[in-house]
């Protein structure tokens, strides 16, 4: 096994491992964070919020790694939105960390003595403020920024002819449906785990999991060089 079909066969674990690392942390959470007095109660739930983190954590971490271990391939072919694809995801990755390590803010919080001290209105206030944090960072990072950087990716895959093109087209119009639920988040629109509006994300979360078993099963079509001729691309439907 050549270094860049070990890179396709490891980009495609990867991709899983983001993504049902994500799920279960998402599932982990559940409503810890429904309802007015989180903030009292987050202390009774730690074990379920600190494997959710956990799990973020190793989403975040899986996510980036995706990346980097393409990198190497994707610049051969356009190393601009290669590039690109890198800086999104790392930005991506690390609001999503952000946002998880507010939640550990808030377990610490939750579980100080000051709170129950403090007046209701403080208590309230500084609450909503850690879920703030919270919820605009994973917005942010997990739908716009994470939305761009599949635009690239899918771009570059369709330009070099990598996959086939309905699977790039697909990943194209789920990474824009991705973009379009965060701005509606960022306009008010429900984006919380269980909205109506996750179907959004539904399109490219399915391409990312065909996408990955294309690169663990099939590998990306890359430019073979006879010898002493031209390299050439096989012809892609």
């Amino acid at each position: 096994m050549n270094v860049d079909r070990k890179s396709e066969v490891l980009a495609g674990g990867l991709f899983v491992v983001a993504t049902v690392a994500s799920i279960l942390g998402s599932v982990a959470l559940g409503a810890i964070l429904d309802g007015t007095d989180y903030l009292d109660t987050v202390g009774d739930q730690q074990t379920r919020l600190v494997l959710a983190v956990l799990l973020f954590v190793i989403a975040a971490v899986a996510a980036v790694a995706t990346a980097f271990v393409l990198f190497p391939i994707l610049r051969r072919f356009a190393e601009g939105a290669a590039a690109g694809y890198v800086v999104l995801r790392v930005f991506e990755n690390i609001l999503y960390v952000m946002g998880s390590v507010g939640l550990l803010i808030m377990l610490t919080v939750g579980q100080s003595d000051a709170v129950g001290a403090a007046p209701a209105a403080d208590a309230t206030l500084l609450g909503v403020t850690l879920l703030a944090v919270h919820h605009w960072s994973v917005l942010i990072g997990t739908l716009i920024f994470a939305g761009m950087a599949s635009c690239l990716l899918n771009y570059v895959l369709l330009q070099s002819r990598l996959v086939p093109r309905w699977l790039a087209y697909w990943g194209l119009i789920g990474a824009a449906l991705v973009v379009v639920y965060g701005l509606l988040g960022i306009f008010g629109a429900g984006s919380d785990f269980g909205s109506p509006l996750m179907l959004l994300a539904m399109p490219l979360a399915v391409q990312e999991m065909v996408f990955a078993g294309w690169l663990i099963v099939k590998g990306l079509h890359l430019p073979t060089a006879s010898p002493g001729g031209p390299r050439s691309v096989p012809a892609m439907r």
